[in-house]
C-alpha cells in the first residue's frame, strides 16, 4: 500500500482524509497493525486506484511471521 501510495505522491494525511479516518489509522494499515474493513479497503482500493488486493500485504515477513504447521 504504502509503494502505490508514494507513487501516486500522496500524503498519508491526503489518504486519510480521503477515505475518512485518520493518519494513524494509515499508518498502521500500511505497517500491518491494523486490517481496514471492507468498506475502507474498497476506499483505499479507489484513492490509490488500484484493483490489486496486494496492497495489503505485509511486504516485510520475515520467518518468525510464518507459523509452521
Amino acid at each position: 500500500m504504502i509503494n502505490q501510495r508514494k507513487k501516486l505522491g500522496l500524503t498519508q494525511d491526503a489518504v486519510a482524509e480521503y477515505v475518512g479516518v485518520n493518519r494513524n489509522t494509515i499508518s498502521s494499515y500500511e505497517t500491518g497493525k491494523l486490517t481496514p474493513s471492507l468498506d475502507i479497503a474498497l476506499k483505499l482500493k479507489e484513492c490509490l486506484k488500484t484493483n490489486d488486493d496486494k496492497i495489503f500485504l505485509k511486504t516485510n515477513v520475515t520467518k518468525n511471521d510464518i507459523k509452521r504447521s
